[in-house]
């Protein structure tokens, strides 16, 4: 026979009042059969109704164990254990003789989630929001927590001004103790900005002050900026602004008294007033700082001081100066250190204004981590480290580390935290989470470009060759202008102290002609080591020297320059080319970037003993400037000059050329500058026909490149992955130029600002698994007689 121990049951109802109902029915049952219940040692424990939970999870649960005594006390302390733990409904406990009896009914289980209607906010939200509050598929139901996701999605909505939304919920139950949540969601129409009105100002007037917010009265472009639309968090931030108004310029003392939020009944209208009290205008009498420093020396903080005596009162100023602070205090491992600043108000209108520091312990770094390279290895990402691990924490060489990181061009975002250690108060970890990015391009092995046509073969580049940030590049490639086979490989740490090695094997056929240059092919082969030394954060010499066999093949009829060319020098050589540059770079990013500069400088020539003496030296320098928002500046130039330093001539295959992609944009391919002369005789002296031959010749290049280019940088409407593509207006100018013309060349002009050519135009880098994709639409402008113009250009492998 069983004898009920404690016949104490929770409700199997779902709302709070059959709760209470059951549980008071319960501790009645509870209480008659305990005045002859007797206290008794546990032989067994039995369970009784799981289906998911497993006998484990129970045991873990209950304060007791065989062998044990129960009475009603422990009774009742095993009920609220097992009931709190959130997975059971309802709950009974009896006795067989020495036996325990725990039975169960669980709660089901969310088998699927839907939601419908919301357009407002996107659904990935939506179920990260409910997941936060455990209602995700897979965990256990409960209907409390259902009600109180549906109260605060209302509050979401109503935060958006869509007072007309409705929620609505529908539990559907299915076989094995599960449930199917489908959430439907009429967002309703979001409700407009009729009037704003502000009251108590006088110094400014209203339209000055609404200039400021972002809430707008309805206009002509609402429609499309949709600022006429109430959102309580835009709303918080425009009192935000406004306050930021009056204090900027001098109204210590400036409040929002109050604010007032009326709807109409149809809720589609919003009023809203901001009771102001201005103050008055103080300007500031004097400058402070006391507070605990730590070993950070006052006057190495008094320099950081924006706010002066004598001028006006700004709160802009002095939160400025509080960042300043703080960041000294930063870099000097006071990671927790705080600065605030406190105007002091006077009766003559002046304001004292006193900085209270308190630098706190100094914080050392435990450990740095990293998350999200499923890539690139630990090790890439550790050795651009500043920060070091037993260090203080430095703000500065934790952010000069992430910026490190950004520089390298293989992940979209990084970002870094710096929480406290648990149970220590002078430690932080230093965390940093990536997001990778494609780094790589097969453009080469399958891929077109609009002045080549087709490209076949077998080609890999990749700048992070499996994680382990080296660039390595492999393969052969056919198109109409090239014939190629390469190998490339290039270490960015040959050595731990940052010195750099790369070495490249090349074999090469290109056609000129192929490529809009002038009717001549050449044949190369060559082998080149280069070695790269750091001499700062941001700047490097790179070193090199590479040994090249080069031969001239003419075509049928080749260009008088080529003749000449030829018969002075001969139509092959060996050469040496040594090579010295400069970089520094402070871009943001490796790739997209929108702040900082780099410029590159390079020499190169042929050393002494070459068939051929010549040098070429070029200048490639960019800088981005922040305007408003994500728009921004980019400004580019390129600079080039090739001459020879004995008595043979500078090989027109290392001619510049200018036009296209990379230089100047709606021209095409290399069409700028000098052109070739048509032959009068062909290879075997032969007279060439008369008209043979048009006017117009070929494109041959110049011994000077000079290319300017200012793009104005701005975000893709509708697209919100910004770090995968870029879209830009652009203005180009550039042309090449040819100190040596020859009596008979053709377009051939020494260097002329008048002679450059311009372009403006719109283009687009889609960032794609196969490497960059660009597309340009642009309008040439004071093009010569001979220049070829092409407005529309798509290339895959290059980027802006």
């Amino acid at each position: 026979m069983v004898d009920s121990l404690t016949p104490m049951r929770r409700p199997l109802g779902r709302n709070v009042a059959g709760m209470v109902c059951c549980v008071f029915v319960s501790m009645l049952l509870l209480t008659a059969p305990l005045v002859r219940a007797e206290v008794f040692t546990i032989a067994d424990i039995r369970l009784q109704g799981l289906q998911r939970v497993s006998p484990g999870t129970i045991f873990n649960l209950l304060p007791i164990n065989v062998g044990d005594s129960l009475d009603t006390q422990s009774t009742r302390q095993l009920v609220r254990l097992l009931f709190n733990s959130g997975y059971f409904k309802d709950i009974r406990i009896a006795r067989d003789g020495a036996v325990l009896i725990v039975t169960v009914v669980e709660r089901p289980a969310i088998e699927s989630i839907k939601i419908d209607g919301n357009k407002a906010i996107k659904t990935e939200a939506l179920m990260d929001g409910l997941g936060q509050q455990g209602l995700r598929e897979g965990e256990i139901f409960k209907q409390a927590t259902l009600e109180r996701v549906t109260l605060e999605l209302k509050r979401q909505y109503v935060a958006q001004g869509r007072y007309g939304a409705e929620i609505k919920t529908k539990v559907e139950d299915l076989p094995r103790n599960r449930v199917n949540i489908a959430i439907d969601i009429v967002e309703g129409k979001g409700s407009g900005i009729r009037h704003i009105n502000i009251v108590g100002n006088q110094q400014y007037a209203d339209d000055a002050l609404l200039e400021e917010f972002e809430l707008k009265h309805p206009s002509l472009f609402s429609f499309y900026r949709n600022d006429d639309k109430y959102s309580k968090e835009k709303f918080s931030g425009d009192i935000e602004k406004l306050e930021s108004y009056y204090k900027d310029r001098g109204h210590v003392a400036f409040e929002v008294k109050s604010t007032q939020v009326s709807i109409t009944p149809d809720k589609r209208d919003v009023y809203i007033t901001m009771n102001v009290t201005e103050g008055g205008v103080y300007r500031i009498r004097k400058v402070g700082l006391i507070g605990e420093l730590g070993d950070v020396k006052p006057e190495e903080v008094r320099p950081l001081f924006l706010v002066t005596e004598g001028e006006l009162f700004s709160q802009a100023k002095v939160t400025a100066t509080e960042e300043l602070i703080t960041n000294a205090l930063g870099n000097s491992g006071f990671t927790f250190g705080t600065a605030s600043g406190v105007p002091k108000i006077h009766d003559d209108g002046t304001v004292d204004v006193e900085f209270f520091v308190d630098a706190g312990q100094r914080a050392y770094v435990h450990r740095i981590s990293f998350s999200g390279n499923k890539v690139t290895q630990d090790e890439v990402l550790r050795r651009e480290m500043r920060q070091l691990e037993g260090a203080w924490a430095s703000t500065a060489q934790i952010d000069l580390s992430k910026l490190r990181l950004e520089r390298l061009g293989y992940f979209s975002t990084v970002e870094v935290e710096t929480p406290q250690v648990p149970g220590t108060d002078d430690k932080v970890d230093v965390n940093f989470t990536v997001e990778e990015q494609p780094s790589g391009s097969i453009s080469a092995t399958l891929g077109f470009a609009q002045d080549i046509g087709l490209i076949l073969g077998a080609n890999y580049e990749q700048n992070n060759v499996f994680g382990t940030g080296n660039q390595l590049g492999i393969g052969i490639s056919s198109s109409r202008y090239q014939k190629a086979a390469n190998f490339s490989y290039f270490n960015p740490y040959f050595t731990l102290d940052g010195i750099s090695r790369g070495f490249n094997v090349f074999v090469r056929r290109l056609d000129f002609d192929e490529r809009n240059i002038a009717r001549f092919s050449t044949d190369a082969a060559g082998v080149g080591v280069n070695f790269g030394f750091p001499i700062g954060e941001t700047q490097r010499i790179d070193f090199g020297l590479q040994a090249e066999y080069t031969k001239v093949l003419e075509g049928r009829f080749p260009a008088r320059e080529i003749q000449d060319f030829l018969r002075e020098n001969g139509e092959d050589a060996i050469n040496f080319k040594a090579n010295v540059g400069w970089r520094r770079s402070t871009l943001n990013r490796g790739m997209f970037a929108t702040r900082g500069s780099s410029q590159n400088l390079v020499f190169e020539a042929a050393v002494p003993g070459s068939e051929l003496e010549f040098y070429k030296v070029t200048l490639s320098a960019e800088q981005y400037v922040g305007l408003w928002g994500n728009w921004t500046m980019r400004l580019r130039t390129e600079l080039g000059y090739a001459d020879s330093y004995g008595k043979k001539q500078l090989p027109f295959y290392e001619h510049f050329f200018a036009g296209g992609f990379g230089s100047v944009r709606g021209f095409e391919n290399s069409s700028l500058g000098p052109r070739s002369t048509p032959p009068d005789f062909d290879i075997d002296g032969n007279p060439v026909p008369p008209g043979f031959f048009d006017d117009e010749g070929d494109p041959f290049g110049g011994n000077v490149l000079m290319e300017f280019a200012a793009e104005l940088i701005f975000p893709l409407p509708l697209v919100k992955d910004t770090n995968q593509f870029r879209s830009a207006f652009f203005f180009d100018a550039g042309n090449v130029f040819r100190t040596n013309c020859r009596a008979y060349s053709r377009n051939c002009f020494d260097i002329d600002m008048g002679e450059l050519r311009y372009s403006v135009g719109f283009g687009v880098t889609w960032l794609t698994g196969l490497g960059p994709m660009t597309f340009s639409i642009a309008k040439p402008f004071n093009a010569g007689e001979f220049d070829e113009e092409e407005s529309f250009q798509f290339e895959l492998g290059r980027s802006f």
